[in-house]
């Protein structure tokens, strides 16, 4: 199911230390990863400063925009768990300055709940 909730957009939960080799060159002085989650081959992760989202363009995948958002910057947010039938659970963060919220959907694996937690401490 890993394979296949992959293809259909899902998230799920990715180690905080292969996050670290691969994306440390990102992180500011003082800065360490929290949680990280993959989406196919896109990443997000947060910090214990930002909202760090990685997204891989092109065949080659060696195109990639990082865009990094201040926690202080978040809105708002909400969180839809998945029910018996639907298989995945949905992130929304509203960010000052954007019209729509960034959206990003879980498998049941990854724990929505834990990303609800970690949003929970760093927004205001």
């Amino acid at each position: 199911m890993g394979l296949l909730s992959g293809f259909m957009g899902n998230a799920s939960e990715f180690s905080v230390a292969d996050a670290e080799k691969e994306y440390g060159n990102l992180l500011c002085e003082n800065e360490k990863i929290d949680k990280a989650y993959k989406l196919i081959r896109d990443m997000f992760i947060f910090t214990n400063r930002r909202l760090i989202l990685i997204d891989v363009q092109g065949l080659t995948g060696k195109k990639q925009e990082y865009r990094s958002i201040p926690y202080s910057k978040i809105t708002q947010f909400s969180i839809e768990t998945a029910g018996h039938f639907d298989l995945d659970a949905e992130l929304k963060i509203w960010v000052s300055g954007l019209a729509t919220p960034i959206e990003k959907q879980f498998n049941k694996s990854a724990n929505i709940y834990e990303v609800q937690a970690e949003l929970s401490k760093h927004v205001n």
